[in-house]
């Protein structure tokens, strides 16, 4: 088994209609090999809507071999994300690597910032709790070195080891049957600095781990070292390591390709997490039963759709996500984006298209956004931040087309609240 890991790094038709700019791409399909093994009896999100339902067509799905995918419902084996989540938190150190300072310092880097982000993200429906039942460094009976721990290590044997010597550490005062995930905060001299390797992990979905209290410790992540934001501040920013790898606990992939945040930029946590906060994408939230399905609009039919789009950061009703299935394993996605909530970097608010691909496992790039301004060079100097997607959202009087599929999303216009207009055009009902 192969770890999941980061990387450093309203108007009228016709007005609408009549300034239109176009971008129209010719895209592709691809396609990757599993990386990740899960699978439990435990369901992880909400129930799905049934495949009958007028959502079916827009669930996609992947295939034999992707075990970490952007289908949709998630597969069973990882932890709920809706409702209240129990996550244990330890703090390791080791004799070559004594912890330095007191564990709950360790603890407070982390939260309650990452309870804060989930609570914005989730629009408070998910009720994450910390919990740390040691408030002391749980030393670990082998050195560091000894476990062999390096970037890409697998499970076995290393992190086996130490997840057994932990557990046994940990006994009596800690009962895994209470929470629903782990997280190994290391002491961050443990290892290299993340500047320089990142060795953040997450086995997300692991029904081979070790045993603790009559159930695998099937779901957890380690955090190593401490990263800012390019300035050297880690106290605001350098927590969002955890929700990216809390994010693969709930069944998220890695978006990031070999080329680092090439084909998402900052649009999703689970592409960048270093420097400015950033939300997840649309799709990702209703992936975790964050969104209704009233909100989402399923654009498979032939012909003309209207939809309208609320910011995604706004709570609320309101529409804030519109999918337009290609066939049953690939689509466009289609939501407005503002600076508000975790989104504070967004340096261009507008419509975000993105293609998602049910069929590309996590770390091959199974979203990919479509850049409006194509070779701009963005519009944002954050540190860390994959500057080029920066301004790829798509305003008022702009439409993408696949020239493939026919399919066109316009942005038609914006109304006196900020909420924008979407119309999809597809010359065909999508396959099955």
């Amino acid at each position: 088994m192969q770890p999941t890991s980061r990387r450093i790094s309203p108007r009228r038709r016709a007005a609408a209609f009549a300034s239109v700019t176009v971008l129209t791409l010719a895209v592709s399909t691809s396609a990757g090999t599993g990386h990740l093994t899960t699978g439990s009896t435990t369901a992880a999100g909400p129930v799905a809507p049934a495949r009958s339902s007028p959502l079916g067509p827009c669930m996609i799905s992947g295939s034999m071999g992707v075990q970490m995918s952007e289908g949709i419902p998630t597969p069973a084996g990882y932890s709920r994300s809706t409702g209240t989540v129990r996550a244990l938190n330890l703090m390791v150190d080791f004799s070559d690597a004594p912890g330095q300072g007191s564990a709950l310092d360790r603890f407070g880097e982390f939260f309650p910032q990452t309870t804060d982000w989930f609570r914005t993200s989730s629009y408070g429906r998910l009720d994450y709790r910390p919990e740390t039942p040691i408030g002391g460094w749980l030393r670990m009976p082998k050195s560091f070195e000894e476990y062999g721990i390096e970037r890409g290590a697998p499970f076995d044997p290393g992190y086996r080891e130490l997840v057994q010597d932990l557990v046994a550490a940990a006994d009596p005062k800690v009962d895994f049957r209470e929470y629903d995930l782990l997280n190994v905060l290391m002491t961050p001299n443990a290892g290299p600095s993340a500047l320089d390797t990142v060795l953040s992990v997450t086995f997300a979905g692991n029904t081979e781990a070790p045993v603790a209290d009559g159930v695998p410790v099937a779901n957890a992540s380690f955090v190593y070292s401490r990263q800012d934001d390019g300035s050297g501040s880690y106290d605001e920013t350098g927590y969002r390591v955890l929700p990216h790898e809390n994010g693969h606990v709930f069944g998220l992939p890695d978006l990031y390709t070999q080329d680092g945040g090439g084909a998402v930029g900052h649009w999703d946590i689970m592409s960048e997490d270093w420097g400015a906060d950033n939300d997840l994408l649309g799709w990702h939230k209703w992936k975790l039963g964050w969104l209704d399905d009233s909100q989402v609009g399923c654009a498979s039919a032939a012909g003309t759709t209207q939809h309208v789009l609320t910011p995604l950061t706004e709570p609320g009703t309101g529409g804030k996500l519109v999918f337009v299935p290609v066939d049953s394993k690939t689509g466009y996605a289609v939501e407005l984006r503002t600076q508000a909530g975790n989104d504070e970097a967004v340096c261009k608010r507008g419509v975000l298209i993105y293609k998602v691909d049910a069929t590309v496992d996590t770390g091959r790039g199974p979203i990919t956004v479509i850049d409006s301004t194509k070779d701009s060079g963005g519009c944002t100097r954050s540190p860390n931040v994959h500057a080029e997607l920066s301004d790829a959202t798509f305003s008022p009087g702009q439409y993408f087309k696949d020239l493939r599929t026919g399919i066109r999303i316009t942005v038609a216009g914006m109304d006196s609240k900020g909420n924008h207009q979407v119309y999809v055009t597809r010359d065909r009902q999508a396959a099955s």
